[in-house]
């Protein structure tokens, strides 16, 4: 399936970059000393930050309390299962999920482990279920509860695991592959001069399995065969079926990581591992429709050599993307214009080695960034008006973290 015909040129890396860095930040400045005023929420209680660490160096899900200048003060570690690498809350709060990113669940595949949440943020182990695939490296809920998804990166597909009354889980209703395909090239047409990225081109690598903010489509991201794939979701029987338009192809060797939706629900976004781009397109909420619309570098001018990014997150009033990059271990801010289209305005050093994932906490006021490599999570300020991100001088030791996210009143 051929990809349409965007309805803006696609922008060369290059030009960008420099409309990002001179012309992008002059557009922008009256939107953006309009915001300045508006403040991040204020907080209502005690935060609590979940970690999911691999268990080679970390001991499991370490919890810590949020404290009002960044740190985070260590509590306590669910330990027992395996390379927790991804987690996700039920929309209530009340359950958290985690993939256990292994191959030897059942013989050949990973497992999902579904958790209690106490009143207090403690955590209880419910049971665990068969994922799918092997090698399970990330996992979502749909907005109605009913469903996890978990993208088994090892096996290229994606399972649908139904979530019970008491918030456990059940076997698996539903295991799609990804579809036989043309796999990628290396180096990806699209990657800075120099680069010698490939993480995943042997075979199909689901990286990200989300539904739309209604929940009535599954997006699958595919490393293997650059695209990302699109199943409408049977909310009864948790099944998945191909939409009519099933794919958004990018670029060749481009590797799809991670993709996040815009709040108007109209956009979403999408950082590529190998090509290191940002790709903007716009999303079809009645058929489930992804239409590429431009790509930018998420490195700066001049960038040559290989980089791998990780994580991209839209901003909750609508205006930057981050995104992560790793090797150049920075956190790439995108100033979105009145049409979506995004412009490379910053690079910020993440203080740390291969950032893997990044959070904002849920009152908007510290974004923190996890090291793979470094073994330790950096807290930033994140400005209000600017959208800046200022370092805290706060760094936590934890082993190979690989996903944060936060508990709120």
């Amino acid at each position: 399936m051929e990809p349409k015909k965007s309805l803006t040129p696609r922008i060369p890396r290059s030009e960008v970059s420099r409309r990002s860095l001179l012309g992008g930040v002059v557009k922008g400045a009256a939107a953006m000393a309009a915001a300045a005023s508006v403040p991040a929420r204020a907080a209502a209680g005690p935060v609590i930050a979940y970690v999911g660490a691999y268990t080679d160096r970390g001991k499991g899900i370490h919890m810590y309390y949020v404290q009002p200048d960044g740190f985070l003060l260590p509590w306590k570690i669910l330990t027992g299962l395996p390379n927790p690498s991804s987690l996700a809350f039920s929309p209530n709060k009340k359950f958290l999920y985690a993939v256990n990113e292994v191959s030897n669940f059942d013989t050949n595949s990973g497992s999902v482990t579904a958790i209690s949440v106490a009143a207090d943020g403690d955590l209880r182990i419910m049971n665990v279920v068969n994922s799918g695939g092997r090698g399970p490296a990330h996992l979502s809920v749909d907005p109605s509860g009913k469903w996890v998804f978990a993208a088994n990166y090892g096996a290229g597909s994606v399972g649908v695991l139904p979530i019970r009354a008491d918030g456990s889980l059940g076997d698996v209703t539903d295991v799609q592959k990804i579809p036989d395909a043309p796999l990628g090239v290396q180096p990806a047409v699209d990657a800075p001069p120099g680069s010698f990225a490939n993480s995943g081109h042997d075979a199909a690598h689901a990286h990200q399995a989300q539904t739309d903010p209604a929940g009535n489509f599954l997006y699958v991201a595919d490393l293997g065969t650059d695209r990302i794939y699109v199943f409408r979701l049977d909310k009864t029987a948790g099944k998945l079926t191909p939409a009519p338009e099933p794919f958004m192809q990018a670029t060749a060797g481009a590797g799809p990581r991670h993709f996040d939706f815009h709040p108007n629900g109209q956009w979403v976004y999408a950082i590529t591992e190998e090509a290191s781009t940002l790709l903007f397109m716009t999303y079809n909420s009645a058929t489930g429709a992804l239409t590429l619309q431009a790509s930018v570098s998420s490195l700066p001018i001049g960038y040559e050599g290989t980089n791998y990014p990780s994580e991209i997150h839209v901003s909750d009033d609508g205006r930057f993307v981050y995104a992560a990059n790793r090797l150049h271990d920075t956190i790439t801010q995108f100033y979105l214009d009145a049409s979506g289209v995004p412009y490379n305005i910053n690079q910020f050093w993440t203080r740390g080695s291969y950032p893997r994932h990044f959070a904002i906490e849920p009152y908007g006021r510290f974004l923190y960034v996890c090291h793979s490599r470094s073994d330790n999570i950096t807290a930033f300020g994140v400005d209000a008006g600017t959208g800046d991100l200022n370092f805290t001088g706060r760094f936590t030791g934890v082993g190979n973290p690989s996903k944060i996210v936060f508990l709120a009143p």
